[in-house]
């Protein structure tokens, strides 16, 4: 069995607001090991991004984050000094943010940005890194990719952005890939071609990979485990096969219900829906965070939820597994 790269235990991000503390993530485990693909899933604003920069070091200074553990291979990111995240930024932990266009520096070249990581990383002559930046963007099926690191980000499209973005990332050739949303902002078709690349570039590399998404669709093509995240806490954990077969929460059944599904989904017919919308989690938070969405709720639903489940498979629910029907009904 392959080693565990990242191990995230018991992380809290709390934010100060005018009106009270804001628990962004609450309480949330997880781990990746190296050559395994981890998708976080959830509605925007349920704390995916902020896990992640959690992870890198990378939150603002009023967010106050405390764990029990946050450890990359032999590292203790929670002790580790501002030195030793530079030199793991970039360099073995690397992150594709949600939006190239932003990400990039409008005012500096391709070609200046892609090499910057390298030579600050690693003792390479400027002509060494430049060779690296042209054989990463044909990588990731970038054309004339040599004639583009004289060319700036406003004179790419979006797809081509993205997957400059992709390229820079993987310039120093990292242990761990964070993609937050890495195919938001593109059509279908691009979509499906970023995220093969993702897949591919992974085995290739034998990296770990985090991909943040809130599309679960995508999720089953490319994770081998799926975080389901809500309201800043993980309800569902699991390898990706069992839990498409067999969703444990209601949150996760509800988002199942919003996609169509090949051979079971009727041509025509209506998609589900989750009414409501995600509570506020300024102030004091308890119980179940989706019984004010969930058709079944119960009183016991406000007050500390179990894990159920085991280590491979786990969900915080009152209700046993197998005790909710496929129709979302109490068995």
């Amino acid at each position: 069995m392959s080693e565990t790269l990242l191990s995230v235990k018991n992380l809290t991000l709390d934010i100060p607001t005018g009106s009270g503390t804001l628990h962004a993530v609450r309480g949330i485990d997880f781990d990746v090991r190296r050559g395994e693909t981890l998708s976080i899933v959830g509605e925007s604003g349920s704390g995916k991004s902020l896990t992640s920069l959690a992870v890198m070091g990378l939150l603002g200074k009023t967010i106050k984050r405390s764990a029990d553990e946050i450890r990359f291979a032999d590292i203790d990111l929670l002790k580790a000094r501002k030195r030793v995240m530079r030199d793991l930024r970039g360099n073995r932990i690397a992150m594709i943010f949600q939006e190239p266009m932003t990400s990039l520096n409008p005012a500096y070249t391709i070609g200046d940005q892609l090499t910057e990581a390298l030579l600050l990383h690693r003792k390479v002559s400027r002509a060494a890194a430049l060779a690296r930046a042209v054989e990463l963007l044909e990588k990731v099926g970038i054309t004339a990719a040599a004639s583009r690191l004289s060319q700036y980000p406003h004179q790419l499209s979006g797809g081509l952005r993205q997957r400059v973005m992709i390229a820079m990332a993987l310039m120093c050739e990292p242990d761990l890939l964070i993609a937050d949303e890495p195919t938001t902002a593109l059509d279908v078709t691009i979509q499906a071609q970023i995220l093969r690349l993702l897949v591919d570039l992974t085995t290739e590399m034998n990296m770990a990979m985090i991909l943040i998404t809130h599309d679960l669709g995508v999720v089953a093509r490319v994770a081998d485990k799926v975080a389901v995240m809500y309201a800043g806490e993980l309800v569902e954990t699991g390898p990706a096969t069992e839990v498409f077969a067999a969703p444990s929460h209601p949150y996760t059944r509800g988002l199942l219900r919003c996609i169509p599904q090949p051979g079971k989904t009727a041509r025509g017919a209506a998609l589900g829906t989750i009414a409501g919308i995600v509570p506020s989690l300024v102030g004091e938070v308890t119980g179940c965070a989706f019984r004010t969405r969930c058709a079944h709720a119960i009183p016991a639903c406000r007050d500390p939820i179990p894990q159920r489940g085991d280590a491979s498979h786990a969900f915080r629910c009152v209700f046993a597994d197998g005790a909710l029907s496929e129709e979302g009904k109490v068995a």
